[in-house]
């Protein structure tokens, strides 16, 4: 088993023990944020042990004490001022993202830890999806003017009422228990089993999934929430993040805030109204519009926003977010527009118009056609060769 960490081995280490594949995320002392070589790594495993017939079981785990944070955001900020710096990234994050819903072989994550934001992609689109005590989730994008994105358009609308809205709003963490009863992790085991369910798994050599949910269900617990969870705010969260704008949303939540016994709705107002107004505004659209799409419209739609908030299309604001958040660490930062009644439709709209067919993120409409060479011949790919 992989254990961690020295800093000169690999980022992403691959493990093979007869019919099982491992991948331990290696980067222990950052939280194991998704560099570009991460996203490479994980995709070339991925792709190649799905095509491998002795392959049948793959497990994903984090070393240290996160899962992942998500992504490297230094990777962003630096490649601003050099035009679509961040393209391949980017476009190879959104095919793995695609790759691991419509994965063909048993997944397995073991989430002991941080799981945000893209590291969480890793982890909720799986078929297990194992958390702890310790696991820590959320999708906290919209605050720093950025958008939900890798997958979550998709996830956070299929929420029950309008739950996706409010984590996609508010960044709101959610606890292991907490996301299995969400329906975004599938099994809540104790910390100090995990490693003995891990080397079970790996003594069980087959990816069926009856077995792998037998085995698992030995180890897990069932899962009752805490009285004070966001999940039994839900019928409050309902009624404020159903309205139409992210202006109503905050008018009606603190209306609710000045009624007895809702202390913890200050909190996350504060959050909403220090966060960027483009990146509410542009992901409440997200969220709502990702509800009558499929997976790839989604995914299409998603790295599309993610390409020109990263082309500053109507604002820098992503790049002042991580700036104030992991470069100066000021937590000051100055957003432009500085309101949300400064964020207009019409500009919102040009975040969303789409590119010219050839240039939109090539994925297939059906998971079966994965492997046409829709990547490799991509534009976008030929554009990155040059």
């Amino acid at each position: 088993m992989a254990q961690a960490a020295d800093p000169n081995e690999p980022i992403v280490l691959g493990e093979q023990v007869d019919h099982v594949r491992l991948i331990t995320l290696n980067r222990p002392r950052h939280l194991n944020v998704i560099s570009p070589e991460t996203v490479s790594l994980l995709a070339r495993y991925l792709e190649n042990w799905e095509k491998d017939d002795n392959v049948e079981l793959i497990i994903i785990k984090g070393a240290g004490r996160a899962f992942s944070a998500g992504g490297d955001l230094r990777v962003f900020y630096e490649g601003k001022k050099q035009k679509d710096y961040c393209l391949e990234v980017v476009y190879r994050m959104y095919w793995l993202c695609y790759h691991i819903h419509t994965y063909k072989k048993t997944l397995v994550a073991l989430v002991n830890g941080i799981a945000m934001g893209g590291g969480a992609s890793l982890m909720v689109p799986m078929e297990f999806s194992v958390v702890t005590e310790k696991t820590v989730f959320a999708t906290p994008e919209a605050g720093i003017g950025f958008h939900t994105d890798c997958g979550f358009s998709y996830l956070h609308s299929r929420l029950p009422g309008h739950l996706g809205e409010f984590f996609a709003l508010t960044g709101a963490r959610l606890n292991g228990k907490e996301l299995v009863a969400a329906g975004l992790a599938t099994h809540y085991v104790p910390s100090e089993k995990l490693h003995e369910l891990e080397k079970r798994l790996v003594s069980l050599n087959k990816g069926g999934k009856d077995s792998v949910k037998s085995l698992i269900e030995e180890f897990s617990s069932e899962v009752q929430i805490g009285e004070d969870s966001i999940l039994n705010k839900q019928s409050i969260i309902d009624e404020c993040f159903s309205k139409d704008s992210v202006e109503e949303i905050i008018q009606a939540f603190e209306a609710e805030a000045l009624k007895g016994g809702n202390a913890w709705i200050s909190p996350v107002l504060k959050g909403l109204k220090r966060s960027s107004p483009t990146g509410l505004k542009i992901t409440l659209r997200s969220v709502r519009e990702a509800r009558n799409k499929t997976l790839a419209e989604c995914l299409k739609t998603e790295f599309r926003l993610t390409m020109n908030i990263l082309r500053s299309t109507i604002s820098g604001d992503v790049y002042e977010g991580i700036r104030a958040l992991t470069i100066d660490k000021d937590n000051t930062p100055k957003w432009d527009p500085p309101s949300l009644n400064k964020v207009n439709n019409e500009d919102l709209d040009l975040v969303f118009k789409p590119f010219e067919a050839h240039l939109e993120l090539q994925i297939p409409e059906k998971e079966e056609c994965r492997w046409d060479g829709m990547y490799e011949n991509s534009a976008y790919v030929q554009l990155m060769e040059k």
